[in-house]
């Protein structure tokens, strides 16, 4: 080998493929790079490899044809796989074909280079001890040497399947000695279930490609033997071949049975491999629980012996209800450690033979077989509910959680796998959308409801392709001057079959769902670009006030977007005001506080909506670069000529006025409630007193002409509020 290990790494995502290589090359190795499986064999055809980095899916070719290709080619490298692939088979499958270790993606720096160092020092040693084989060729003292130094036993058997010679491998693998063996049958050394297996292979008698090759079998170790044990350690599993042998015959030919020669090689490392492989294939490796996929097998067989005894069986699902609240406001380390401890409560309400697995972020599922009567399956579940009332103690915190039960019975709700845990999850929903914290039985009638709630998901896709959204805009005005000062844009879904629905019939599902990004992004993109329209139409140079989800606020780049699309319109940022609630403040209020500095740096200002109905602190109203102060309609309403219904509201005109901040009250429906605003120093206020929400045209006629405008305009019910309200 050369002083400079020559290594190759074969990936078809160059990102990857580079960041690799960088990584590898600046620990003394010398790399190149192959951007698929065709390209690395035109590589290793050149020679020279020592070590080829190999990733598994690659449009050209995989990763497992490759290795069949540099096998058969003959080509001399040893292959590690660095891979995304996480299935047990694909991890099983390239060690069986002869890859000396596998890495699955992302991978740990440190552990990758470990795998490099140990791969090229064991294959230093391999070419060392080739040299010391040519160099003792032709001496018997190298044949000697080679079969009492292989890491393999290797053996020899009469034509009675009776040792007549073994190395000295066999006593630090079995404990035994050679002289010990010689002379006896080898069903002394093979486990008792294997025998059968082991007949006519250990003592093979067939050649060449018909001979026994790679056979799996577990050999008898002696108790007190040396040498450390992963596995029980009175066996040890091993990989063997064998063939026969065969006296010269005077013709020529072949000549008298005499024996056979054999190998087997120690394969608990690759066992013990397997065995996590499978585990982690398996199982949740936080809670240690089953994972889905165990899960389903587990139904699988239940459903088979409720089948044949007539029984019943029942599935639950659960989802803990508080779960992301500990995540935002704790972190991710103690949301995992409240998993566990929940993991743990749960455990402890099953009965012999229930099942608990872990199938996502906070979801749960049990397996309650031999279920009699519901009352069986509701006792499991409110047993569940009740112990986890009680605080769970993380980080020094008591953190309170509850659970959403659905539960689905064998076989009244379903006779499959997928229709009990379908069913169940169904059950689920449906308590959460009822309040949450309890349990609910699957009924039939919940089928209706969610293809109800999957065909407004997917008419939402639909409409946002085909341009079936609306942008309505409500006037702000100020009732001293009589002007109007600004519009605030609500988004309405012009559906082809159900007329024009209002947000409450579908934000909330895009909410649930993440559409409301691309939908919120739509609804700024096209009020900006409208009301650049009304400016250089010569228009007033009205206010425009767009409502902000949490989510719009989450993402990574929401403020280079926002001040991206005033750009776009040649609109200044004094032109926009956006509105968000308490609520999305208090979710992550370090990187809500510097990304509306960010917005307020540009001009654009930042409105409290539904002021009043969350945390109402004034520690964030001090911190914030809050310009604006929204009176919650629910106060307006209640406010009455001849009570003190307005107390809230006298008290929120104080704190504006306190802290410099512009004051508007949305809901405004009554002469009344007008003149008590006015009244308490409220200046600014939308409602439909004033005007309902209005199309673009009728609104562009209003902020033209002013309130004189509304008279020719007809007036309807209460509308809904805004996005994000």
């Amino acid at each position: 080998m050369a002083s400079k290990p020559r290594i190759l790494v074969v990936d078809d995502e160059p990102r990857l493929r580079d960041s690799l290589a960088a990584l590898i090359e600046g620990h003394g190795y010398e790399v190149h790079c192959a951007a698929g499986g065709r390209d690395a064999l035109a590589r290793l055809a050149d020679g020279g490899f020592d070590l080829m980095l190999l990733d598994l899916m690659m449009p050209d070719m995989t990763g497992h044809q490759v290795m069949a290709m540099v096998h058969q080619q003959g080509f001399d490298v040893t292959v590690v796989v660095v891979s995304g692939d996480s299935s047990f088979e694909g991890a099983v499958g390239v060690l069986r074909q002869g890859a000396y270790d596998y890495i699955r993606k992302p991978y740990a720096p440190e552990e990758l280079l470990r795998t490099v160092e140990n791969a090229v020092n064991r294959r230093r040693l391999e070419e060392e001890n080739r040299a010391m084989q040519v160099r003792l060729s032709e001496s018997e003292q190298l044949h000697r040497y080679i079969v009492n130094s292989s890491p393999d036993i290797i053996y020899m058997l009469d034509e009675q399947g009776r040792f007549t010679f073994i190395n000295e491998r066999v006593e630090s693998l079995l404990g035994l000695r050679p002289e010990d063996l010689v002379g006896k049958h080898y069903s002394a050394l093979v486990h008792e279930e294997d025998r059968e297996q082991a007949h006519y292979r250990f003592n093979e008698r067939r050649t060449g490609d018909r001979a026994s090759r790679n056979i799996e079998l577990r050999l008898i170790c002696k108790r007190d033997g040396r040498g450390t044990r992963y596995f029980d350690a009175s066996q040890l599993p091993i990989e063997m071949s064998a063939m026969g042998i065969y006296g010269q015959a005077p013709s020529g030919g072949r000549g008298v049975f005499l024996g056979t020669y054999g190998v087997a090689r120690d394969i608990s490392e690759r066992k013990k491999a397997e065995e996590i492989i499978s585990y982690q294939a398996n199982h949740d490796l936080l809670t240690g629980l089953p994972n889905r996929t165990l899960l389903k097998d587990r139904l699988s067989l239940a459903i088979a012996q409720a089948r044949r005894s007539g029984q019943s069986l029942a599935v639950l699902f659960l989802d803990l209800d508080r779960f992301k609240l500990v995540n935002d406001t704790l972190g991710h380390v103690a949301g995992d450690e409240l998993l566990q401890s929940v993991a743990a409560r749960l455990k402890d309400c099953l009965r012999d033979g229930d099942t608990l697995a872990r199938v996502g972020g906070d979801e749960f599922m049990l397996l309650l077989p031999g279920v009699s009567t519901d009352e069986d399956a509701a006792s499991v579940a409110y047993k569940i509910v009740g112990v986890l009332k009680r605080p769970f103690n993380i980080d020094g915190h008591d953190v309170f959680v509850s659970a959403s039960i659905g539960v689905a019975i064998y076989p009244r709700d379903g006779k499959t796998i997928d229709s009990l845990i379908k069913h169940a999850d169904i059950a689920m929903y449906h308590i959460k959308d009822r309040g949450k914290d309890g349990v609910q039985f699957f009924y039939p009638h919940m089928n209706a409801a969610l293809s109800r709630h999957l065909s407004l998901e997917s008419g939402m896709r639909k409409a946002l392709e085909g341009g079936q959204f609306r942008v309505f805009y409500q006037p702000q005005v100020n009732v001293s001057s009589g002007e109007i000062v600004g519009v605030e844009a609500l988004i309405r879904w012009q559906h082809p079959t159900r007329g024009l629905l209002p947000p409450m019939e579908f934000v909330p599902l895009a909410e649930e769902s993440g559409l409301i990004i691309p939908i919120g992004d739509w609804l700024l993109d096209t009020a900006c670009a409208e009301l650049a329209g009304w400016r250089r139409a010569g228009l007033p140079a009205v206010r425009l006030a767009v409502n902000l989800s949490a989510l719009q606020v989450e993402q990574p780049h929401f403020v280079e977007k926002v001040i991206e699309r005033l750009r776009a319109n040649g609109l200044p940022g004094s032109a926009l005001e956006l509105e968000i609630t308490e609520n999305v403040i208090m979710k992550d209020m370090d990187i809500v506080v510097q990304r509306l500095r960010q917005l307020s740096s540009h001009g654009i200002h930042v409105a409290i909506d539904d002021f009043g109905t969350g945390y109402s602190s004034l520690s964030y109203l001090r911190k914030l670069p809050i310009h604006t102060l929204k009176i919650d309609r629910s106060f307006v309403h209640d406010i009455r000529h001849d009570s003190g219904d307005g107390s809230i509201v006298t008290a929120i005109v104080a704190m504006a006025r306190g802290l410099g901040l512009r004051l508007i009250a949305e809901g405004v429906e009554t002469r009344s409630q007008l003149e008590f605003l006015r009244a308490v120093g409220c200046e600014e206020m939308q409602g439909f007193l004033f005007s309902q929400p209005l199309d673009e045209h009728n609104a562009r006629a209003v902020v033209a002409e002013g309130l004189a405008a509304l008279e020719g305009i007809p007036r309807t019910g209460n509308a809904a509020p805004g996005i994000g309200a």
